[in-house]
């Protein structure tokens, strides 16, 4: 009974971390225009950075499966490490009517919204694949219970 419910877990932190990524990119998308931020200079890219919890090495499942000890090298789902800043620089655009303009040029954010869309797109794949595993999960864990009737 506690790998199915391990399950939920594993599909719950997905749809938590893809969640945040979401978020994130439309963050970016809204800010894709601000050439001044709080912090001085235009806004910056952020990117969600994921980590898997408890996954064991390559070496390790290698190991479990030539000892035959049935490891299956399934981890415990994956959680946010961070959201980070992108370090690529700002494109400079010629636009003498912004009030940011040094010399005419302007610093812009260093969104792209063609990258954003795309990003965009696998994060709401991902979630509705762990809406999917969720569901499934649950569902086999109704019929198992309805077997006893």
């Amino acid at each position: 009974m506690a790998g199915w419910i391990d399950s939920l877990g594993i599909s719950a932190s997905g749809l938590t971390a893809q969640r945040l990524r979401m978020d994130v990119i439309a963050s970016n998308i809204a800010n894709a225009q601000t050439t001044r931020t709080p912090e001085g200079g235009p806004y910056r890219r952020r990117v969600v950075e994921l980590e898997p919890v408890n996954a064991p090495t390559f070496a390790e499942v290698l190991t479990g499966v030539s000892s035959g000890a049935g490891e299956t090298g399934v981890g415990a789902g994956v959680r946010v490490a961070g959201v980070v800043t992108d370090p690529s620089p700002f494109p400079v655009v010629y636009d003498p009517s912004n009030p940011d303009a040094v010399n005419g040029y302007v610093q812009m954010p260093n969104v792209d919204i063609s990258t954003e869309m795309v990003d965009m797109v696998a994060a709401a794949r991902a979630y509705e694949a762990n809406v999917t595993a969720f569901n499934a999960g649950k569902q086999m864990q109704m019929d198992a219970l309805s077997i006893g009737k």
